[in-house]
């Protein structure tokens, strides 16, 4: 989805269809920069389409804007999420441009890759086998060198869940074109999913060196590795940054509600809130912007309109993780019958997207550890575990340990999860309350009584059910006892009676 990266790729998109430039009102100057700054943006086009605008030398001519489709070519050529009707229209019309001509490789590509944007953020994940159709086509009609393709099925395979695919093909696109930045963004998340953070850190300091800063898509990217290295107050500011620039209302709310996210992750609800609000006002169509809402509303005991926000963002992008969130919520509020609907609905909802490629192993097996088989869960998560050693992982299946009462299993994972050297620096009260819930089965009373209050400190209402189940853990454990912990430091050696000690060698 990026700028072509050769002339030949650029006349090939030249020759597609173009989109039909809406009217202009009357001819405008245009300063060499901005023309400069926009030629660089639509030439992008060679990936998301092959719809190229060319702006005049002339100075006082005037180009037409592009339409709908066109817009949303700029925005992928320049990194930025493009508005959701935009996307649609883009859709529309490279289908109408594939039909007629079933050899053009690119514009395959541009399909597959708008199928894949869209699916994601909207949880249509019907999109997604039309994606890999039209972008194993693109690689049929362009089987070498088709870079394009090969980064459309890293995006495909990311969006999917399936980390390995993710890593393989964006291995494959850095390989075709090694100073292609677009090719290098969804191998960050291959990386980071497969629990290579090294390997995430070297990709993102190579992205950001092609990039000269370019899009949301990079900024987003850099916030979540910094997240991993538990670097909150860097990811807040390089997004706080970028939301102040960005350039349109999709990539600003996209950014705001990253922001959000990162807020409550932080134990900041109402900061959280207000950010998934200027999200929403931004775009109305960043669903996941309600999710984020109703989470913070739920942190700020505001439940009420904490459901009528879930079931919001359920309707607008049924993920079976906002389905999972909502059921506990019912739990913590007793209401047990409507709990049981929103984890039919998550079972539902999983075999669906199952159908169309997508793993969901990680939020079905956090589901079946709390509220249904945890044996199921820890057989299920074991098979994560060997294809995407993750941070998220490891919590998941300690927990599903913890759930089947192997605690010493549960130990090893959840320290795993936790480890500032084995899985980065990240801080999350949930992975927290974890582990010092263990701790605690096992006697490790000191450590319980640390993991437990560092996940209240970090975020009170990570959770409306383990939130409390935190805190009355910590309360049982209690205060160490006064003095400090019997024998803290280890016993001095012991002293020998003068008569048996020895003076010291003279040299």
């Amino acid at each position: 989805m990026e700028i072509a990266e050769n002339a030949e790729d650029v006349q090939t998109s030249a020759q597609a269809v173009a989109p039909v430039p809406e009217p202009v009102a009357a001819p405008r100057r245009r300063s060499p920069a901005v023309r400069r700054a926009v030629v660089a943006a639509v030439t992008g086009c060679a990936v998301l389409g092959g719809v190229l605008v060319l702006l005049p030398d002339e100075e006082h001519k005037a180009a037409p804007l592009p339409g709908p489709a066109g817009r949303a070519v700029i925005a992928a050529a320049v990194g930025a999420p493009a508005a959701l009707p935009d996307l649609t229209a883009l859709i529309g019309e490279r289908e109408a441009r594939v039909r007629a001509h079933p050899r053009d490789g690119l514009s395959w590509a541009a399909l597959g890759a708008a199928y894949v944007e869209r699916g994601s953020r909207t949880a249509r994940t019907a999109d997604y086998p039309l994606a890999e159709r039209a972008l194993r086509s693109s690689l049929a009609a362009r089987p070498k060198g088709n870079v394009e393709a090969l980064d459309g099925l890293a995006a495909l395979a990311a969006a999917r869940g399936d980390w390995r695919g993710a890593r393989v093909y964006g291995e494959a696109a850095v390989k075709v074109a090694p100073k292609r930045w677009s090719s290098y963004v969804a191998l960050v998340d291959a990386y980071r999913g497969t629990g290579d953070y090294k390997a995430a850190d070297r990709t993102l300091e190579k992205l950001t060196g092609l990039s000269s800063g370019a899009g949301t898509s990079v900024t987003q990217r850099t916030a979540a590795v910094y997240g991993d290295r538990g670097w909150r107050e860097d990811a807040a500011a390089v997004l706080a940054d970028a939301s102040a620039r960005a350039g349109t209302p999709a990539e600003r709310a996209a950014l705001l509600r990253q922001s959000g996210d990162l807020a409550w992750d932080r134990g900041e609800p109402a900061d959280a809130l207000r950010h998934q609000d200027a999200a929403l006002a931004a775009d109305p169509s960043c669903h996941a912007a309600l999710a984020g809402r109703a989470r913070a509303l739920a942190s700020l005991g505001r439940t009420a309109e904490a459901v009528k926000a879930y079931q919001l963002a359920l309707a607008k992008q049924p993920e079976p993780g906002y389905a999972l969130e909502l059921g506990e919520l019912y739990e913590s509020l007793g209401d047990e019958r409507a709990a049981d609907a929103q984890y039919a609905a998550l079972r539902a909802r999983v075999a669906a997207q199952r159908a169309h490629g997508v793993d969901d192993a990680l939020v079905l097996g956090r589901f079946e550890a709390d509220h249904g088989d945890p044996e199921a869960a820890v057989a299920r998560l074991r098979a994560e575990w060997s294809r995407a050693p993750g941070i998220a992982v490891a919590d998941a299946l300690g927990w599903a340990y913890h759930r089947a009462g192997d605690e010493d299993a549960a130990h090893w994972f959840l320290r795993r999860a936790t480890d500032r050297q084995k899985g980065g620096t990240v801080r999350n009260a949930s992975y927290s309350y974890h582990l010092g819930a263990v701790e605690r089965e096992l006697g490790l009373y000191g450590a319980a009584r640390r993991h437990l209050g560092e996940a209240v400190r970090i975020n009170p209402g990570f959770s409306p059910l383990y939130g409390p189940a935190a805190r009355e853990a910590l309360n049982a454990v209690g205060s160490p006892p006064e003095g400090g912990v019997p024998q803290m430091w280890p016993p001095k050696p012991p002293v020998a009676p003068a008569s048996k000690q020895v003076a010291p060698t003279r040299r």
